[in-house]
């Protein structure tokens, strides 16, 4: 079993930065990815951004040139630093890590960005 911890996120104003980190303990192999998807009201779960073990990264096209995906292999944590929030960016971020076919999720993060 895996667990992740969030933390981070809040409440921010149009073109501010916020960092979200997770922390992933528990039975984790040693090629993994991981990253962060979101959900808006409304609206299916999305990819943001993940990143692997091998540090290949791939972003939603919406958040290339702002944010930026970033990992520590041997404390298992996966960072998300967000610049020039918009108020699309407004969502619950839900931490993810997949591994040999499953996915694992955090229990998601509010973040709101005001105009």
């Amino acid at each position: 079993q895996v667990q992740l911890v969030e933390s981070g996120g809040g409440l921010v104003q149009a073109g501010g930065s916020l960092r979200l980190s997770c922390a992933a303990s528990g039975s984790i192999f040693s090629f993994n990815t991981m990253g962060w998807y979101r959900q808006a009201p409304g609206k299916q779960r999305e990819l943001v951004a993940t990143i692997t073990t091998a540090k290949s990264i791939n972003y939603a096209d919406s958040v290339k040139g702002r944010f930026t995906v970033s990992r520590d292999n041997a404390k298992n944590t996966v960072d998300l630093q967000m610049h020039s929030l918009k108020p699309e960016d407004t969502a619950v971020y839900y931490c993810y890590l997949g591994q040999r076919g499953r996915a694992y999720w955090g229990q998601g993060t509010q973040v709101t960005v005001s105009s």
